[in-house]
């Protein structure tokens, strides 16, 4: 049977019981009220790892919680949680478990229980509080299950517009909001009446008072609705609290007139009504008189009369016991777990269609340009055509006068075509058929001489003329026989041969050439990486990153957004638009690229920490610190990850086990797992330091191994990963050194160990692109401290040395780096300048070896033409030539390749090919002097080879 009303709904269940369903004819808040306010809940969980005077036994206490909620006008409104629940030490709290309403005195089960809304939990790591490091994992395991004081409520407030302005006002004024605690008797309703003078004196008092400090700063990230975490409780101090929250009062001293805490009757207020009263009972003294004695257990007793004490010294004596039962929180390490939540962000987040739409307004994308109609290739493709018609022509006079049949054979003496030739020449200019054809080809040269000459004016000099004429007439009658080629062959023409360098390989010229500081030619490089393929990403990204080398900003930007117009969603393609506006000032624009670029790929760790990096130059400082917690968070969760997988696991657990067993060990106990056995003999015992051998991250859960290590040792693995060094290491890449000194000022602070070999490198990697040589060895003696054995501080040091020119201490350095096992990162650079110093010091066997090691790795020019010196030195002539012939097929413009050539040429008697390699020496203009000299030496004793003989 079921029962309808207007209010609400009843039925009776076939148990017996009775369920009621209140509704309303009308919502409480109208549409517009929902749209312009917002709606505010607050989830009191639980506080865990109370102190040990709480009991379960003796009188019974009310645990209450409160915080302010900032309305319209100056008063607050407070949130009061009371009736928590203290529970003994034993199992956890269940997961999920329903929230409960802020009621009382209600005895049907599950009542208070609110519907549809439960406590989930999560992983601490995602949290938003505090003591949700890897370090503190255990600590929040344990203290969970261990003694604690349970609310589960939830209570909730609707902000009008008014007051979603003042939240907003009061956050980013202030950060920290103060969440305070205490613990108050329940009296009965026999006791609770007392004496003026007891109430007075007991009114003075709020046992057990202490403070969380909630920092609301994450709600005013666009998009964040809600915070959840855990949050210390410390001692309630005026005069801290002022300074983190700029509260003057304490909610629980400026309501104790109205706490109303009898064991009956007890009453739980609402948003807009007053807060009743708590009256004090005998168990707060008797707590008091507890403590008092275990504190002056060790001072002497002795028979002093008794002083009236006055009303000051009472005050006095109540505020130290306050703050002595308070800091039974900090000793116990208490801690709130709450959650506070809104219907809809204060600061709205902008849609990723949003975000997209304006980068395609930014860059719209661009469709490949149609093929010109005219230009070089057409005027030669129509000199082609009218070569062709025109010899077709000759041909049928030349069939009309002799006609098609050829003699026995095919073969005609000489003579007689002499005299074919002649009849033929009289016919085409007695007809004026020459004439005819000459005026059909003038206009095809006109066209060549404008579209590929373009030559459109006047020549200055009689001379210069003359030269151009010549150079047409060669070029017009080398293209007439490849008209006439065509035209009589029977075979079609073969394709032109594909390039042999692929774009890896231009990539890798374009390195060398930046290493030598050769910029124009690392400029052609890149040019023809993009022109082999316009439609690839990566070539417009590293032209884009030399042209940040540079400093050329602008030049720079078009490349990164030729890149994203052929994918918009390129996450590293939005990240350098993004540091390209900046370099550019144009902040705007490069807010859009970072918020699109976190928005599309949320997981991205450089993405945030940029993003964050760039709110903190616009001192946004709300903005920067959401986006470098929101890296860490990501990067914790990664480094789980990868410590989840079990071989790394007892990987780390072994060396870590070698380590520990040894108070000083050596370097060769607690070296990575790739670094040679062999490596660590080669370390000076004047510097060779000892080895902290527990990560940060390790030591913390570990602490009984942290008292064995020195506090100044330094270890040789590597150190655990920041955001900030994964940022360094993709801004190094392209060259946005704005953004690297700015990740590297936060590296700086950010380890607590100081800074690592990582930081110390790429700052001497900075410092060697603005040839600052001493702040770079200060950095580099700095790695060198840290990480004795890593191959990149190594070959770092080396280059320096070689661009110092001190070749000795640079070939130590590249010695060394290529004698472990783990390569450095720019191992091709490293074989290049060792080889050449070997050249410098005549050891052509050691130089032949280390060139053909970089030749393994990645053959260019310059590796082939070291082999190809270095079997020259030696007399291996065949090999030489080999080597050299294949640098000139990876490049036919450098002219050291074809000065050796010229003298393998010399030495084998060739006189045409080393007349012919001379000549382009001459051409690409040799710069080595010496070279040259010992090229026109070997001339003059061979007496051949410059065709000037």
């Amino acid at each position: 049977m079921k029962f309808f009303s207007c209010a609400g709904l009843f039925s009776f269940t076939s148990e017996g019981g009775l369920e009621v369903t209140v509704c309303t004819e009308e919502p409480l808040l109208s549409a517009s009220q929902l749209s312009n306010g917002n709606l505010l809940s607050v989830t009191l969980e639980a506080a865990y790892s109370a102190p040990e005077a709480f009991a379960p036994s003796g009188p019974l206490q009310n645990y209450m919680a409160c915080l302010q909620v900032p309305a319209a006008g100056e008063k607050e409104v407070p949130l009061l949680f009371k009736n928590g629940i203290l529970k003994p030490a034993g199992e956890k709290e269940p997961l999920p478990r329903p929230k409960k309403w802020p009621l009382a005195n209600v005895m049907a089960p599950g009542a208070l229980s609110i519907p549809n809304s439960f406590i989930v939990g999560g992983p601490y790591e995602d949290e938003d509080g505090e003591l949700n490091k890897r370090e503190d994992r255990e600590f929040r395991i344990q203290a969970e299950s261990t003694k604690r004081i349970v609310w589960d409520m939830e209570r909730r407030c609707y902000l009008d517009p008014a007051a979603v302005a003042i939240l907003q006002k009061r956050i980013a004024e202030c950060r920290y909001w103060p969440v305070e605690v205490c613990r108050m008797p329940v009296a009965s309703p026999s006791k609770g009446k007392t004496s003026k003078a007891d109430k007075g004196d007991e009114d003075k008092q709020i046992f057990f008072h202490g403070v969380a400090y909630v920092n609301m700063v994450p709600l005013l990230c666009p998009g964040v609705k809600q915070i959840r975490g855990a949050f210390r409780v410390f001692t309630y101090q005026d005069s801290e609290v002022f300074e983190k929250t700029k509260s003057q009062h304490s909610v629980f001293r400026d309501l104790r007139s109205q706490l109303s805490l009898t064991k009956e009757g007890s009453w739980t207020p609402g948003i807009s009504t007053p807060l009743s009263r708590a009256v004090p009972s005998k168990s707060q003294k008797e707590d008091k008189e507890k403590i008092t004695k275990e504190k002056d257990s060790n001072r002497k007793t002795s028979s002093v009369p008794k002083i009236q004490l006055s009303d000051a010294t009472v005050e006095a004596e109540n505020v130290t016991y306050l703050s002595l039962d308070g800091q039974q929180y900090v000793e116990a390490g208490t801690f709130l777990v709450m959650e506070i939540k809104l219907d809809k962000a204060l600061v709205p987040k902008r849609s990723r269609e949003e975000l997209t739409g304006r980068v395609k307004q930014m860059i719209p994308p661009r469709p490949p340009l149609p093929p010109r109609t005219a230009g070089a290739k057409k005027a030669v493709e129509g000199y082609h055509s009218h070569v062709t018609s025109i010899a077709v022509a000759i041909l049928s006079e030349y069939h009309e006068l002799f006609g098609k049949r050829l003699p026995d054979r095919g073969a005609i003496d000489h003579q007689t075509l002499e005299e074919q030739k002649r009849q033929l020449n009289f016919e085409l200019n007695s007809s004026g058929k020459y004439f005819a054809f000459k005026e059909q080809l003038k206009y095809a040269v006109v066209k060549i001489v404008r579209e590929k000459y373009l030559k459109t004016t006047a020549f200055e000099t009689q001379e210069q003329f003359q030269a151009f004429l010549s150079e047409l007439y060669v070029y017009l009658v080398d293209q007439m026989h490849v008209a006439l080629n065509q035209l009589l062959s029977e075979e079609a023409a073969s394709p032109a041969p594909l390039s042999r360098t692929t774009r890896e390989q231009l990539w890798l010229f374009a390195r060398e050439a930046e290493v030598n500081k050769d910029y124009k030619l690392a400029s052609l490089y890149h040019q023809q990486r993009v022109a082999q393929d316009q439609r690839n990403i990566q070539c417009w990204l590293d032209y884009g990153a030399f042209c940040l080398l540079l400093e050329e900003t602008t030049k720079a930007q078009e490349c990164f957004q030729q890149a994203l117009s052929l994918d918009p969603h390129h996450i590293q393609s939005l990240l350098l638009c993004g540091v390209g506006a900046v370099s550019l000032q144009h902040y705007e624009e490069a807010e859009l690229f970072f918020e699109d670029a976190c928005c599309l790929e949320p997981s991205n760790i450089v993405a945030w920490t940029l993003s964050g990096l760039f709110y903190e130059l616009q001192n946004n400082n709300i903005q920067a610190e959401m986006a470098f917690r929101e890296a860490k968070k990501l990067l914790q969760a990664q480094l789980a990850k990868e410590r989840s997988i079990p071989e790394a696991a007892e990987g780390k657990k072994h060396i870590s086990a070698v380590c520990v067993s040894s108070p000083s060990p050596g370097p060769e106990e607690c070296l990575p797992e790739r670094v040679a056995d062999g490596s660590a003999d080669k370390v000076p015992e004047a510097v060779e330091p000892a080895l902290a051998c527990a990560a940060p991250e390790e030591e913390a859960t570990a602490p009984e191994a942290a008292p064995k290590a020195p506090a100044s040792v330094s270890g040789v693995s590597r150190p655990p990963c920041t955001i900030f060094m994964k940022a360094v290491e993709f801004l190094m890449k392209v060259n946005a050194i704005q953004f690297v000194h700015m990740a590297l000022a936060h590296e700086l602070l950010s380890p607590p160990g100081g800074p690592s070999c990582a930081y110390y490198l790429a700052l001497a990697q900075t410092s060697l692109l603005k040839e600052d040589f001493s702040k770079c060895e200060e950095c580099l003696c700095e790695a060198v401290r840290i990480d004795y054995v890593n191959p990149n501080v190594w070959a770092q040091k080396g280059h320096l040395c070689y661009l110092k020119r001190d070749f000795g201490e640079a070939k130590e350095c590249y010695e060394r780096t290529i004698s472990f096992v783990e390569d450095a990162a720019d191992m091709h650079f490293v074989y290049l300048r060792l080889g050449s110093i070997y050249l410098e010091e005549k050891e052509y066997g050691r130089a032949k070896q280390t060139y053909l090691l970089a030749c393994k790795n990645s053959a260019s020019c310059l590796t082939w033409l070291g082999v190809g010196i270095a079997c020259y030195r030696l007399d291996e002539m065949a090999e030489a030539e080999d080597a050299l012939s294949e640098a000139n097929a990876l490049n036919n413009t450098n002219a050291e390749v074809w000065a050796y050539l010229a003298l393998i040429c010399l030495q084998g008697g060739r006189q045409l090919e080393a007349e012919q390699c001379y000549k382009y020496v001459v051409k690409l203009g040799l710069r080595n002097a010496a070279l040259l000299r010992e090229l026109r030496a070997a001339q003059q004793r061979f007496g051949f080879g410059d065709p000037a003989f």
